[in-house]
């Protein structure tokens, strides 16, 4: 898989008998479907480009049509499919927020050297972010507050914290 590419939406089943897609959204751009947009398709170490002919919500979910998929036959082959953007299509974000996929694998320590692991995986709580970081032993779960994320360097790849009392004996 390309590295180069960033996942936007996950194709998980057909849709009628038409072609459409039913489509897991996973940016927090939707005018990323637009009609006349571009994204790559990956599947099976290939790679597919498709344009969207149409696109609805229904649900959590977006039932998607794309120009190149006549039918329901053509559309069964990308169920498992992952829609891609390439990084020169993302748009700015303000300072100091990042991407996803920039925060996962990041090595994080506290501000006085101590590692505790890499950044697995991120939650979504709604009033802020759960860094999970797996650590040697065991997996921390830290906040993504300002007054606990100190530093994030991307090209260093290292994130440093400074806990909340008690937020690593948990």
């Amino acid at each position: 898989m390309n590295a180069n590419l960033i996942s936007v939406g996950e194709i998980i089943n057909t849709h009628g008998i038409k072609g459409e897609l039913k489509v897991r959204p996973l940016t927090d751009f939707p005018e990323r479907f637009e009609t006349s947009s571009v994204l790559l398709m990956e599947k099976d170490g290939q790679t597919k480009q498709l344009t969207v002919e149409r696109a609805r919500p229904q649900k959590n979910m977006l039932i998607i049509k794309f120009k190149e998929i006549p039918d329901m036959g053509s559309a069964e082959e990308l169920k498992g499919g992952m829609l891609k953007i390439t990084r020169d299509q993302l748009p700015e974000l303000p300072e100091d927020t990042y991407y996803i996929f920039e925060i996962i694998g990041l090595e994080v320590r506290t501000e006085d050297g101590r590692i505790l692991g890499r950044v697995r995986d991120i939650t979504q709580t709604g009033s802020n972010d759960v860094y999970i970081v797996a650590g040697q032993t065991k997996e921390y779960l830290i906040p993504g507050l300002k007054e606990v994320v100190k530093s994030l360097d991307k090209e260093k790849g290292v994130m440093v914290i400074k806990p909340l009392d008690g937020l690593l004996e948990i």
